[in-house]
């Protein structure tokens, strides 16, 4: 599938008779996730080439010179969220689910998510790639990564009105969609986003283990099942993936899109070799394989992850046969607006 739509999105681009791209689900999910099963039946020099075909997938859309619409229905996960989130129109309804869920798989959020979650409001991209946490659709367009949100009995008729617009421009495309959109979406009482003061406290800070220390803080003060879930959500999960994820924002914070698809690959591959960690295999077990949802972690603990086993996921694989994936130097890179249009 990702062969197929790279092949099929650098025919479009060239071909000057498409005007715009839409890219949707079939069915009632955009991307469901778990595909990483697939890794698990692969040497990880052919993993290492899946990775680098959906990479440059990923970038050839966060590049794309043609006005792209992503209709973003129902869940939006894993590898399949970057074809939504890195398009320039990100449009969510009353059913869209977004989440991150890689730290519980032994995984760290790649695909580029080290970009557009170090650009969300605060410390909020910290939260959400460290916890999984799922953000509906109100959410998503609160904190920036949708652009505008669509009702759902109104889905279908947008797509057939920027169909029948005829054009790829993106102030017309912009006014289409944002003529069938609910400008400010009510957000749930309980919602995240309503906990951004406690997160830019908590998520700022400089490690993992201070990260939890300040939840618990939090906790003490305040019984709340928001952070208590949030705590149980973080001591549950791989600590070397933790680690990984945290340290992977952080830097992407100060990167374009290219360069954090590019370490994001060299810590993708270092993950699937398994030289320095097996988590990823041990969280496949116990999540997709067996479904204990017991894995054995190990390390087993965060202060067991030592700063140089962290830096080996960020360094060039000591392998003659590996290289760096090479992005192609392309005109159209525009920056991720966290914004509402």
């Amino acid at each position: 599938m990702v062969s197929q739509l790279l092949e099929l999105l650098n025919a479009y681009e060239e071909d000057p008779s498409v005007k715009l791209v839409i890219i949707k689900g079939e069915g009632k999910a955009f991307s469901a996730g778990g595909a990483v099963s697939v890794l698990l039946n692969v040497s990880w020099k052919e993993a290492a080439i899946l990775f680098s075909t959906a990479y440059a997938l990923d970038y050839l859309i966060a590049t794309y010179a043609k006005t792209q619409v992503s209709l973003i229905r129902g869940i939006v996960m894993g590898g399949g969220a970057a074809f939504a989130v890195h398009g320039r129109f990100r449009v969510v309804t009353d059913d869209t689910v977004f989440a991150m869920p890689e730290t519980a798989l032994g995984l760290f959020p790649d695909v580029g998510a080290s970009y557009y979650l170090s650009r969300l409001p605060g410390f909020f991209g910290e939260y959400v790639g460290l916890t999984g946490a799922r953000l509906d659709g109100a959410e998503m367009l609160a904190c920036g990564l949708a652009t505008h949100f669509v009702p759902l009995e109104k889905f279908s008729a947008l797509e057939d009105a920027l169909c029948k617009a005829n054009t790829g421009d993106p102030k017309i495309i912009n006014n289409i969609i944002h003529d069938f959109s609910n400008k400010n979406p009510k957000l749930k009482e309980k919602s995240q986003f309503f906990r951004l003061k406690t997160i830019n406290s908590c998520f700022s800070r400089r490690t993992v283990e201070e990260i939890i220390s300040a939840l618990e803080e939090e906790a003490d003060k305040n019984k709340d099942d928001w952070i208590s879930w949030t705590i149980k959500t973080l001591k549950k999960a791989s600590p070397t993936s933790l680690k990984i994820s945290l340290r992977s924002i952080r830097t992407g914070r100060l990167q374009g899109v290219g360069q954090c698809l590019i370490r994001e690959f060299r810590m993708s591959c270092t993950v699937v070799r398994g030289k320095v960690c097996r988590d990823f295999f041990e969280g496949c077990r116990a999540l997709l394989v067996d479904k204990d949802k017991n894995p054995k972690w190990e390390p087993s603990k965060l202060e067991l992850v030592s700063n140089q086993m962290v830096d080996s996921y960020f360094a060039p694989l000591d392998d003659e046969a590996w290289t760096d994936i090479k992005l192609p130097v392309r005109p159209n890179l525009t920056s991720y607006a966290i914004c509402k249009l």
